[in-house]
């Protein structure tokens, strides 16, 4: 498995969609995986250290996986099929370790709350990722962009994005 961290959040400019760069941590391999708005704007806000009044979707299920005692060991962003990539959450509680179905882009905004690394595997990243030697972009920038573009959707566009 290799590591991978949050490289920058923006949006894919052919198809208007929000896209996350993860990056290896160790190399210049980078995943793009194109999100829905709403976990784009949840993955921003917490890489802005930003807080909503009350608790999001993702922060309700981090207050919930730790109030059961729960602790998120690690997220898995598994494979692709049909241009739609899978994760699991490596959730352990006591001496269980559960294996739990989400999606990436969910995965990545709960571990960026629990501080949980994420991996994928040196296979995926060979079959759907791209080599770049640029430095990465500058995240403030790029959330800046997405945001905006965040701000002036109509609530009805959530409903019509299909990942």
């Amino acid at each position: 498995m290799i590591e991978v961290t949050v490289a920058h959040l923006g949006l894919d400019r052919t198809t208007n969609t929000p896209v996350v760069i993860l990056r290896e941590k160790d190399g210049s391999r980078v995943l793009p995986i194109w999100i829905g708005p709403a976990e784009a704007s949840a993955i921003a806000m917490e890489l802005q250290g930003m807080k909503a009044q009350r608790p999001l979707t993702h922060d309700l299920l981090k207050q919930v996986l730790v109030g059961l005692g729960g602790d998120l060991r690690r997220v898995v962003i598994s494979t692709v099929k049909e241009n739609t990539y899978f994760a699991e959450l490596m959730i352990r509680r006591e001496d269980h370790v559960f294996q739990v179905d989400a999606r990436p882009s969910d995965s990545i905004a709960l571990a960026l709350r629990m501080h949980a690394p994420i991996f994928t595997s040196d296979q995926l990243l060979d079959q759907s990722g791209v080599e770049t030697d640029e430095p990465s972009p500058n995240p403030s920038l790029e959330a800046d962009k997405l945001k905006e573009y965040l701000e002036k959707m109509d609530p009805q566009d959530f409903g019509k994005f299909n990942p």
